[in-house]
């Protein structure tokens, strides 16, 4: 008896179950969001987009479904443990992710995340590099050290963080290109960046000393800022004063120069007549300045004692 003769009975059975596999192992469905990677026996074939596609079965033709449009993050120095309104992060530290040695041999403790998307179409992300996670992951801890190499600890961990992220983000994107990973970098983002625990409060007593000579000088450039302009407005003041008085009195001598001018002029022409008007105006001014007055004819001498001059 032949050991491979099928019974007549299972051959229907077999037929369906090879139909079924058929059914079963010949479609696939793309999703929005992918593409995907169609395998020739193990050897690149095509890329197809979302929808229903039919291929070969039985694993002739295989299906590498990769996510497109999606965007996808890497996190360095912390982990999400769950996302939402509310987010937690795992407790554990990953100090050897995060601690980075500064260009002035200090310690920096860097959290940061890096937002990335697959390229289309997925061909080099799939087959140009093996374990490219795990590979995107070393370049993102390589790059970030060496850009936080080149500055200083204050740099990092004050007003240098947007320089960071956008150098490191061209630098990773130039490396990805070069290895061709399929990644397209959307943004590197420092989540935290901090001095080591054991330093931190000695950073922190300098921060605080900082913000305090800060605050000084903030104080100090008020009161600059509120006593110059009053004293440049009374300066202005008093010059403006001293320009008056001296227009005032240049007047006031071309006026009596002219004046005099004019008296000489009318003495020129009438000496007599000038002479008498000028005695005049000023007998006018000097009785206007004294008291009583008594006009007494020159021959009588003896009504002087009856006026009383002592008395009054």
């Amino acid at each position: 008896m032949d050991v491979l003769a099928i019974p007549k009975a299972l051959i229907p059975i077999v037929v369906i179950l090879v139909v079924i596999g058929i059914f079963m192992t010949s479609w696939y469905k793309v999703q929005p969001d992918e593409e995907g990677v169609v395998l020739f026996l193990g050897k690149y074939s095509e890329t197809v987009g979302p929808g229903l596609h039919f291929k070969l079965p039985f694993g002739i033709q295989t299906v590498e479904k990769v996510k497109v449009t999606i965007q996808q993050k890497e996190e360095f120095g912390f982990r999400t443990r769950q996302s939402g309104v509310q987010t937690a992060y795992e407790s554990r530290e990953y100090d050897e992710e995060s601690l980075i040695v500064t260009g002035d041999l200090s310690i920096a403790d860097v959290e940061w995340v890096v937002q990335y998307k697959i390229q289309s179409p997925p061909t080099n992300y799939l087959f140009k590099v093996k374990n490219h996670r795990a590979t995107f992951r070393v370049m993102n801890e390589a790059v970030m050290r060496q850009v936080i190499g080149d500055r200083t600890v204050n740099e990092v961990l004050t007003s240098g963080r947007a320089e960071i992220e956008s150098v490191t983000k061209d630098r990773l994107q130039n490396l990805c290109d070069s290895y061709e990973m399929g990644v397209r970098i959307e943004g590197i983002f420092l989540q935290d960046v901090n001095p080591p625990k054991d330093v931190k409060p000695a950073f922190d007593a300098v921060n605080k000393a900082q913000q305090e000579k800060q605050t000084q000088i903030n104080q100090a450039m008020q009161e600059y800022n509120q006593a110059i302009p009053r004293a440049r407005g009374e300066a202005e003041q008093m010059l403006e004063q001293a320009r008056g008085y001296a227009i005032e009195r240049v007047n006031n001598a071309k006026g009596d120069a002219d004046r005099f001018m004019a008296i000489y002029k009318a003495y020129k022409e009438a000496p007599e007549v000038t002479r008498r008007r000028m005695y005049l105006e000023t007998m006018e001014k000097v009785m206007q300045q004294t008291g009583r007055k008594y006009i007494t004819d020159s021959e009588g001498s003896g009504v002087f004692p009856l006026l009383n001059l002592d008395k009054q």
